[in-house]
């Protein structure tokens, strides 16, 4: 996501050490940031039934993070390139303390909702900052074991996120129910601010590009026409302001390709390197990673919907249900990058497309067979085969999408991977109102509810494992032996691990 670094000197001694100190901070604040997303998942029916939030605001409060997250993270990669990676970090980690404590402090659904956006922006300008960093502070031969590290917080995340939120929202510390998940952010943040304002060095890109705000505008424009009629849609009985909006969307998604065009022959800075997509294994890794988000923007809701509402667990259940899950990504992602893909290649990929939905579809099967009686033992299995497959794709995937670009344009290619990711996610959190909600009756008696979301469950589990299949397809496109990093490469922004 950067362009050139200034990489300052490590010659040991105080500086060493505090490079050390850097690195330990910017990690807390990845760790905070990914803990955060799955986080909210776990506690979103409690949310809901204590807040009065209705269906759309449940929705959006987490759609409207993805969103802006998505919306800023390039932006907010350059601004730390232009003005310092520091400085924009600690703006960030400020701001999403501040969020954080917005959120937690809710008053009603809308206040949340503006809050977890406004969290979703500042999450755009610290992450970007955290890789900047390391490549700043690191040389070369140190970043590969860095790198390792990254992968083990990004794991920790994955697996304590769920955890953390089921444990937080169950004991109600302080009597502040869902929101000590949120106001636990706010020691963490107030001492990366005060630790890293004193141990991380600044840097800037000497060259970097300048600032895309009117091609963002035209994202989010664009993205907000799409995916605000799908969330609000059913609930307004599909009005004809929502179709010409959704029509609307792809308009301005015209406009930001020519007007990105334009601004590439003008000045070499746009948003978007559209050059990119002359390459044929990027143009299909950016849509398999797009379609991956959204099936996993549909599935991590729903399937919190229906184990908390649906079947009426605990969300300490249900976080803990979600465990032989994270546990078993972890494990696939490691063997993928090690030891599968570099003597299968792409075939690796395309196995854990197939994996995964077969691991839906017997997820789907048990939900019918079992019922309301199903138990988190009977999940496992499902869930394993799920998690095999998704770490079989997860890990290799930024690679294989990189191989074939250019290595003057990495840093822009790999910034639009992870925003195009949290992009999908944020369409498919939208989709649930069609795939889910849409099964729904809006007037269900107790008796009801448990039949009526575990019909929604396998309906919207149904298109998850058609959406595998395309992928599956879109991966032919990928090159057979995706170059994986090795330690010790210099990256200058290729192949950096995603954070988010």
């Amino acid at each position: 996501m950067t362009s050139t670094e200034t990489i300052p000197s490590t010659d040991g001694g105080g500086t060493d050490r505090r490079r050390w100190y850097a690195l330990a901070i910017v990690m807390t604040a990845a760790f905070m940031d990914l803990v955060d997303v799955t986080i909210v998942n776990v506690a979103i029916p409690s949310i809901q039934r204590e807040a009065g939030a209705s269906f759309s605001q449940i929705q959006w409060i987490t759609a409207g993070y993805a969103l802006a997250f998505a919306a800023g993270l390039i932006t907010g990669g350059r601004l730390g390139d232009i003005h310092g990676r520091k400085r924009i970090f600690l703006v960030g980690i400020g701001g999403f303390t501040v969020a954080s404590a917005l959120c937690g402090l809710a008053v009603n659904p809308e206040m949340l909702v503006a809050s977890r956006i406004l969290q979703g922006g500042m999450a755009a300008l610290m992450v970007p900052q955290v890789l900047s960093i390391v490549h700043a502070t690191f040389p070369a031969h140190e970043r590969g074991k860095v790198f390792g590290m990254f992968g083990a917080v990004v794991g920790l995340g994955a697996v304590s996120g769920p955890l953390l939120g089921a444990l937080l929202t169950e004991w109600d510390l302080f009597g502040w129910g869902w929101r000590s998940i949120f106001l636990i952010n706010l020691p963490v943040g107030v001492a990366g601010l005060v630790l890293g304002s004193r141990f991380i060095t600044e840097s800037r890109a000497p060259r970097a590009l300048k600032l895309d705000l009117v091609g963002v505008a035209l994202v989010t424009l664009g993205l907000l026409m799409l995916i605000y009629p799908l969330t609000r849609g059913r609930e307004l009985g599909w009005p004809l302001w929502g179709y010409v909006s959704m029509a609307g969307s792809l308009v301005v998604l015209a406009v930001l390709v020519a007007y990105e065009r334009r601004k590439a022959r003008r000045d070499g800075s746009p948003l978007v390197e559209l050059s990119l997509f002359r390459v044929k294994s990027f143009a299909a890794g950016i849509a398999v990673q797009t379609v991956f988000g959204v099936a996993l923007g549909v599935f991590f809701l729903v399937w919190t919907l229906y184990m908390q509402i649906g079947l009426g667990w605990s969300p300490l259940k249900a976080g803990l249900t979600g465990v032989p899950f994270s546990i078993a990504v972890s494990a696939a992602a490691g063997l993928s990058v090690q030891m599968l893909v570099p003597r299968f290649g792409r075939k690796v990929l395309q196995a854990g497309a197939l994996v995964m939905a077969g691991g839906v579809l017997l997820y789907v099967w048990e939900s019918a067979h079992y019922g309301l009686g199903i138990t988190p033992w009977q999940m496992a299995l499902p869930l394993v085969v799920m998690g095999i497959g998704m770490g079989l794709i997860f890990a290799p995937l930024t690679d294989a999408i990189l191989s074939e670009v250019p290595r003057e344009h990495a840093g822009s290619a790999s910034g639009l991977i992870n925003t195009v990711q949290q992009m999908g996610n944020a369409l498919g959190l939208g989709l649930v109102s069609v795939v889910f909600f849409g099964t729904i009756g809006d007037h269900l008696s107790r008796n009801q509810i448990g039949p009526a979301f575990g019909h929604a469950f396998e309906n919207a589990l149904g298109w998850v494992a058609a959406v595998m299949g395309v992928i599956f397809l879109l991966m032919f496109a990928l090159p057979k032996r995706p170059a994986l990093h090795v330690e010790g490469q210099e990256p200058d922004g290729e192949s950096e691990p995603a954070l988010a």
